[in-house]
């Protein structure tokens, strides 16, 4: 990453300004003034737009195509023009990113990234996880929002390119990469691991998301870095321009908006498209995915199927039921189709793998027995827990993946349990992965289940299994996963809109159908995964029994396991012809038998090895 005209790019604030000028205007309101005085006529200095930026650049011996194609690649207008000397005209932020190659970076948001809030990027893993199972998978939340900043600004540009009648401003454009360089601020440690697993079980009743988070500690950096002035002096109304970066982040400030009323407040419904930009609530195609799915197949070694440039191409503004969506060309439907395909493709080999998930899970586990002894402080002094530092910024920013080397290296013998449990991690002594198995439509586990999950299963043990090994709801795990291309059930194509050719201004709908008969029927399933604490041979053969019986029980489908398929080959002849019999129906073909309550089947011998 290259930064050696950050720092002078990032001073460019009323205590930056340079103390003289070769033309004796030493403040920039005495500059301004002066270039007032040249051209009476014309427009105010700070009104430039981009173009004629340049062109006084160019009559003032600025004239290096380098500096002026970064001027117009940025969008820097005459708001930012008078506090610039030569030496800042010339060091803009560059950035070296290994997916979108170097990337410029505003004056404005390298000094959002020298913060600590947004440093505190650098030691939260993006994947979490699932760095133990990919070696590659070591970037970290720092880069991705440096990637989702860039991307969101090449989409709002490419729209006011596009569409000069759409009247974006250099506020929107800023605004817009403000949203998508900060949409992470509030990512606790191990990134989703935290507001996903570890917070439901720390604190349970409250709904909390890394999004409001985000908000919050986007806040707390602007405040505490004293940013509002910076702010101004690139032309943005702090009221306005504050709340509109909040609602792209996090969604409408108002949590009761009135029905049928437009529930934002930083811009107008005349340009609610830009809010499909870095977190679309419309259909989920926004740049926040782009970025993560070219990232993270990088770091992962996954083929991805998308090209976000072809959208960027065809991107354009069209008016759908009186409100105005980003729409793209009818023939780029295959491609989006691949982006659904690419997200649920790296949920299952990657984000879902069964080693990573149960990693998270003992980190949980660690980070929950280590809970009541952290003390991290905050504002005034204050100490607060692992659960409850997200209450408080100051706090925040000092929580990060680091937790994890504080509680495996401390002597504190209250950390013991927790110690122990990330010391199997790094032994690779994990929870043992029992199978898994998928719900039926209709049948799916809700929310308000998952607590009394461990319970069923074992008073679903078959008799005559195993009864001299002892199971008890505490040494099972159930991971149950839902699965879906974004919105659920329903097909996230439904909710985008297209544009032909030949009109380019009429957004039509495509439907499934009208693409392939090879796409989903279904977008969405759930999956159960069931893990053992204990290990030995016994009370894992007893435990894959007791899952079997409970998938059979719930009517689930037929569970794919690691042991016992193999020692008992259900689908063979049994020795028994009521069993065999019931193999017969559809139903014992979608699920393993087991049969019980007779000594003598050798599915229920207390001794499998017998």
């Amino acid at each position: 990453m290259s930064r050696s005209g950050a720092a002078v790019a990032g001073g460019i604030a009323k205590r930056g300004r340079p103390p003289s000028s070769p033309d004796g205007f030493c403040t920039p309101e005495k500059r301004v003034c002066a270039w007032r005085a040249m051209d009476p006529e014309g427009p105010h200095p700070r009104h430039w737009g981009t173009e004629q930026v340049c062109d006084f650049l160019c009559r003032n011996g600025f004239s290096e195509p380098g500096l002026l194609r970064r001027f117009r690649e940025n969008q820097i207008t005459g708001a930012v023009l008078p506090y610039l000397t030569k030496s800042e005209l010339k060091d803009l932020g560059v950035f070296n990113d290994p997916i979108h190659g170097h990337i410029e970076i505003h004056p404005l948001l390298v000094r959002i990234i020298d913060t600590p809030q947004f440093q505190r990027l650098r030691y939260i893993k993006q994947l979490g996880g699932t760095y133990y199972v990919f070696p590659g998978a070591s970037h970290n939340r720092f880069e991705h929002s440096l990637g989702v900043g860039y991307l969101a600004g090449c989409l709002v540009r490419a729209l006011h390119e596009r569409q000069p009648e759409l009247e974006i401003n250099q506020r929107d454009i800023l605004c817009v990469q403000i949203a998508g360089l900060c949409h992470d601020l509030g990512h606790g440690p191990f990134s989703h691991m935290f507001d996903g697993r570890f917070i439901p079980l720390a604190r349970p009743g409250l709904k909390w998301k890394h999004e409001t988070a985000s908000v919050q500690m986007f806040e707390h950096l602007i405040t505490s870095n004293g940013l509002e002035n910076v702010m101004e002096d690139y032309g943005f109304v702090l009221k306005e321009d504050m709340d509109f970066i909040k609602e792209q982040i996090g969604g409408p400030l108002d949590t009761t908006p009135r029905r049928g009323l437009w529930p934002y407040r930083g811009r107008p419904e005349e340009k609610s498209f830009l809010y499909e930009i870095v977190a679309n609530k419309r259909n989920g195609i926004d740049v926040d995915k782009w970025d993560y799915f070219a990232r993270d197949c990088h770091h992962l070694g996954i083929q991805n199927n998308f090209d976000y440039k072809r959208f960027l191409k065809f991107a354009r503004v069209c008016e759908v039921k009186n409100k105005k969506h980003i729409c793209t060309r009818d023939k780029e439907v295959g491609n989006l189709y691949d982006m659904f395909h690419t997200r649920n493709c790296l949920h299952r080999r990657a984000y879902q793998h069964k080693v990573g998930n149960i990693i998270e899970t003992m980190i949980t586990d660690a980070f929950l027995k280590a809970d009541p002894y952290i003390k991290i402080e905050g504002t005034g002094g204050k100490h607060y827990k692992i659960s409850t530092a997200m209450e408080d910024m100051e706090a925040y920013t000092k929580l990060t993946d680091n937790i994890f080397l504080e509680i495996l290296y401390s002597s504190n013998k209250e950390l013991a349990e927790a110690r122990e449990i990330l010391r199997k991690i790094e032994l690779r002594d994990l929870y043992k992965y029992l199978g898994e198995t998928r719900s039926e439509p209709g049948k799916e586990i809700t929310e308000e289940q998952y607590d009394r999950l461990p319970a069923d299963i074992v008073a679903s043990r078959p008799k005559n299994v195993l009864q001299d090994v002892e199971l008890n709801a505490e040494d099972f795990i159930v991971d149950v996963i839902n699965m879906d291309y974004g919105m659920k059930e329903q097909n996230p194509i439904d909710k985008v809109r297209f544009y032909c050719k030949s009109d380019p201004s009429q957004a039509v709908k495509i439907s499934k159908e009208q693409v392939s008969r090879l796409l989903p029927e279904t977008f969405a399933e759930q999956l159960i995964r069931v893990y053992c604490k204990k290990k030995d041979e016994k009370c894992l053969d007893a435990a894959t029994k007791c899952f079997i019986q409970w998938c059979m029980d719930m009517d689930f489908t037929k569970p794919q396991v690691n042991t016992l398929l193999h020692k008992y080959p259900y689908t063979q002849i049994h020795p028994f012809p009521e069993v065999r019999d019931a193999l017969k129906h559809s139903w014992f073909q979608r699920s393993l038998v087991l049969c019980v309550g007779r000594a003598s089947c050798p599915c229920c011998l207390s001794d499998p090895r017998a």
